[in-house]
């Protein structure tokens, strides 16, 4: 069995225009990007001498669509880099492996184009919208766009442009390193002797969309108050640079009062497992996501890495990071105590085992729920497998 190669198709509405593309998800290596390599097939006899244009674009929202009024808008869209596809500038344009193949294919009215993110590109971005949300969702998403015009400043016309959204992901590295993130802290009382310690340990620093996390937590009571219950909460943090906002969400929590009450000179240990998936949080507004396609399987938003020598207050988009959050009841006078320990919850990258067995399961997933019986069409020739975006027209004029 060969196994085949999918490449992603979008026509524009007039049929006129067509973008491939290899793959959808652009993976950013902190020190490098993938670039975006791409091929347009067009019907030179429709150009009419008129040029076809590329666009490597971001919309930044970060307000909702709904609330704008009086021509103040929530959005900032910016075309990050453009270039002339046809004629093409350089004609030794040195094509990838993937492009060769499609040219070869899809004969002399294809055309190659490759686009790169610039330094400091945010990642793809979703924060969930809630029941009464109509616009479009907040966050950080890319799109490329080509479209046919006298010169790069015309406006592209609907019916003969193509805009196909991509992605922008980290993944983990391939090393989740050995150091174990812990947190020790204390609380003494008023009018009382003594403090509680409350000391938590997870079990890694680095976890793959839908691991189990494991914190070891460690309680020492060593004043006059009593401990009632234990609550953990995992927590995502989200900063949307753009407006200077910070806010937490938390995405997996439990409360128990095993081991409660913890009296005065009492101890406790005990380990938690907590697993945040976006699938337990479908129906919360504000839950940020890895860019959303219509089509994937969506996980929760990436922890954001920033790569050696660059400064984390500027990282532009929306920056998510993680933390694992326990909190001590001590009573309706004692308070509460407590605790965030941070860790980083990504993709594992390409080529690991781990990655190998997220692409099964989702594999299988696909494989029952038949997603792609009808999107597909397979050509035996090239092993390569096309999955069509074209949008259903009906009665559109030429």
């Amino acid at each position: 069995m060969v196994a085949s190669v999918k490449v992603f198709k979008k026509s524009a509405p007039n049929g006129k225009l067509t973008v491939y593309l290899g793959k959808r998800d652009f993976i950013d290596h902190t020190d490098y990007c993938d670039p975006i390599d791409g091929v347009i097939v067009l019907e030179e006899e429709y150009l009419r001498g008129r040029k076809v244009f590329g666009q490597l674009i971001t919309t930044y929202r970060y307000g909702r669509e709904e609330d704008e009024v009086m021509g103040v808008k929530f959005s900032k869209e910016m075309v990050l880099t453009k270039d002339q596809i046809y004629p093409m500038e350089n004609a030794n344009m040195e094509m990838t492996p993937m492009q060769e193949r499609l040219v070869k294919k899809l004969g002399a009215n294809a055309f190659p184009f490759t686009f790169h993110f610039p330094n400091m590109a945010p990642s793809s971005v979703t924060l969930q919208a809630g029941e009464d949300d109509h616009g479009k969702p907040l966050g950080v998403e890319y799109a490329i766009k080509a479209f046919v015009g006298e010169d790069e400043n015309d406006k592209a016309h609907k019916r003969s442009a193509v805009t196909l959204t991509i992605k922008k992901l980290q993944y983990a590295p391939a090393s989740r390193g050995r150091r174990l993130p812990s947190s020790l802290v204390s609380k003494g009382f008023t009018f009382s002797q003594g403090k509680i310690n409350l000391e938590v340990t997870l079990d890694r620093e680095i976890y793959y969309h839908g691991e189990k996390i494991a914190a070891n937590i460690v309680v020492t009571n060593n004043s006059r108050k009593t401990v009632k219950s234990i609550k953990c909460f995992v927590v995502q943090h989200c900063e949307v640079t753009m407006v200077n906002a910070q806010f937490s969400k938390h995405i997996a929590s439990l409360e128990t009062r095993e081991g409660c009450p913890i009296t005065p000179g009492a101890s406790f240990t005990k380990s938690f497992f907590l697993v945040p998936l976006a699938s337990s949080n479908k129906d919360r507004r504000g839950i940020a996501l890895d860019g959303h396609l219509k089509d994937d399987d969506v996980n929760l938003a990436s922890s954001t890495i920033i790569g050696d020598g660059k400064c984390p207050s500027d990282a532009m988009g929306i920056v998510i990071s993680y933390s694992l959050r326990v909190k001590l009841n001590c009573g309706t006078l004692g308070g509460e105590l407590q605790t965030d320990v941070p860790f980083k919850l990504m993709n594992p990258a390409p080529g690991t085992v781990e990655r190998e067995r997220v692409n099964a399961l989702k594999k299988m997933k696909s494989i029952e729920r038949h997603r792609y019986e009808n999107s597909h069409y397979a050509d035996d020739d090239d092993n390569i497998v096309f999955e069509d975006f074209a949008r259903l027209r009906m009665n559109e004029p030429e």
